[in-house]
């Protein structure tokens, strides 16, 4: 894989010219930037941005203006290869706050392992309904210990009007949810993009991550697309390196939350 060529044509596809993630949410392009609104539950912010010194401030000051008018907290997602270089010190100064680093990893499909070995005595269920959805919630905030009433929100519509654009799964250790992903299928793209992966604290280190990222490839690779894609956090990053993915950039979040 030539890491330069995949990195511009990702910043093609999934970012300069991304189609909405899901129903209700609309993309915005100018010369400048690419933005999603996505409404209260869905996601909003900055996806690319082309930008020098002279241009970025009066970009950023637009983009607060939007989302801000609209009353939505939203994300610029910035990669470490975004000009100009001080953009971060720029979105920190307009208000924006920082979260932690994660690696973009990519991987050809057809260089890894879709054989789902999941670990005894557990099974791969996949996400058609609420009920499901309701298994995922329930690892999401054990996993994450976060509230997951906005994805869960995110992926009910989804699968009620958009199915053929997101694929979830959840691992049942008897009927009890233990791990759960969800995969992004974006028309008119290259990328699938692997999300939302977590176990329960007392399941880790057992493979239910490694057998999760075989499903979604699997199905991938049906579906005709050439990549996998993951934000990857430290804790993923080394299992990730280890199936074959290899690491093209690294984005950050920079959250701005509107003034009341």
């Amino acid at each position: 894989m030539n890491h330069d060529e995949v990195l511009a044509t990702f910043d093609t596809q999934m970012r300069r010219n991304v189609r909405p993630d899901g129903p209700g949410a609309r993309v915005e392009r100018t010369a400048t930037t690419t933005r999603q609104t996505g409404g209260e539950n869905g996601w909003n912010g900055v996806l690319w941005s082309g930008l020098d010194a002279e241009s970025a401030d009066a970009a950023i000051v637009e983009q607060v203006k939007h989302f801000s008018e609209l009353g939505l907290e939203f994300e610029w997602k910035l990669y470490a290869h975004d000009l100009p270089h001080d953009l971060p010190a720029r979105l920190h100064a307009a208000g924006f706050t920082s979260e932690p680093e994660e690696a973009l990893m990519v991987a050809e499909i057809g260089e890894l392992s879709t054989a789902v070995v999941p670990p005894e005595g557990i099974t791969l269920r996949e996400v058609t309904d609420a009920a499901g959805v309701e298994l995922m919630t329930i690892v999401h905030d054990q996993a994450f210990d976060t509230d997951g009433s906005r994805i869960r929100a995110q992926l009910l519509k989804q699968l009620t009007e958009a199915p053929d654009t997101v694929v979830a799964v959840v691992a049942m250790a008897g009927d009890v949810p233990v791990s759960s992903a969800r995969m992004e299928l974006p028309l008119d793209a290259d990328f699938a993009g692997l999300w939302g992966g977590g176990t329960v604290p007392a399941w880790r280190g057992r493979g239910l991550y490694r057998a999760l990222i075989a499903y979604r490839a699997r199905i991938a690779a049906e579906r005709g697309y050439r990549y996998l894609q993951v934000d990857a956090s430290d804790q993923s990053r080394p299992i990730l390196a280890r199936l074959g993915f290899a690491q093209l950039s690294t984005t950050t979040p920079y959250v701005y939350q509107p003034r009341s």
